[in-house]
């Protein structure tokens, strides 16, 4: 079975060996700049990136963190740095192009050996798959509750067909709404897509001119207007 793939990204030699000796466990193999990782990538992707915030000649390791997360979104990066207060801990943590783990020097070797351990169990192809299978639940539910609704139109609409098709006059649109436990305006619209669908005439409930599927008796009224004393 081959071993999961480590990229240390580090310009310190010492710092660099004390990782490699650390993961002795994994294959482990290393750039020293940002450019010279993302040239990596293409020839051995890794299951996990260290990532160290200061680098040679001035480079940042966080300027680098977009274009390693576009190049290889599903891998987790550790983001090592002395440098880094919360505030710029918290920026690496957030958003689409993010590290998983912000890791603090001097590194505690066991505290890393812990990290990378959870990154290769929780994160990466482990993360693509739940997100898949919580977006697919979740269309799943979706699908069943649109179904569930559809149902429960559909058999409100045929008790409401019984109900007024061989009544006189108009239906009492309250008494149905507290019949069905449902609002006025999902009454009348039951009412009128049974009519479109030709299951009642349109004189049972014809639209109120003007108002759409608003009930006459739900028709706004503007307060009256009295003459003024100059008119009379």
């Amino acid at each position: 079975m081959q071993k999961p793939r480590i990229l240390i990204i580090e310009d310190d030699e010492m710092q660099a060996e004390i990782y490699e000796d650390a993961l002795a466990d994994f294959e482990v193999f290393r750039a020293r700049t940002g450019r010279e990782a993302l040239a990596m990538l293409p020839r051995a992707a890794p299951h996990v990136i260290i990532l160290d915030h200061i680098l040679d000649d001035g480079d940042l390791g966080l300027d680098y963190l977009p274009e390693l997360k576009e190049a290889l979104p599903h891998v987790p990066v550790v983001v090592i740095s002395g440098a880094m207060d919360v505030h710029d801990q918290m920026e690496a943590l957030q958003g689409p192009r993010r590290a998983h783990y912000c890791l603090t020097k001097p590194v505690d070797i066991e505290d890393l050996r812990k990290t990378i351990a959870t990154a290769l169990h929780e994160c990466g192809e482990a993360e693509i798959v739940r997100s898949f299978e919580s977006l697919e639940r979740s269309r799943r539910a979706d699908i069943h509750d649109l179904l569930s609704r559809s149902t429960d139109r559909l058999s409100r609409q045929n008790e409401i067909l019984r109900l007024v098709k061989d009544a006189s006059g108009r239906p009492n649109i309250s008494a149905l709404a507290r019949r069905f436990n449902v609002a006025r305006r999902t009454i009348i619209r039951d009412l009128h897509e049974l009519i479109r669908r030709g299951q009642l005439p349109s004189s049972v409930y014809p639209p109120w001119e003007g108002e759409g599927d608003m009930d006459p008796e739900e028709t706004p009224r503007g307060p009256v207007e009295r003459p003024s004393p100059s008119a009379s």
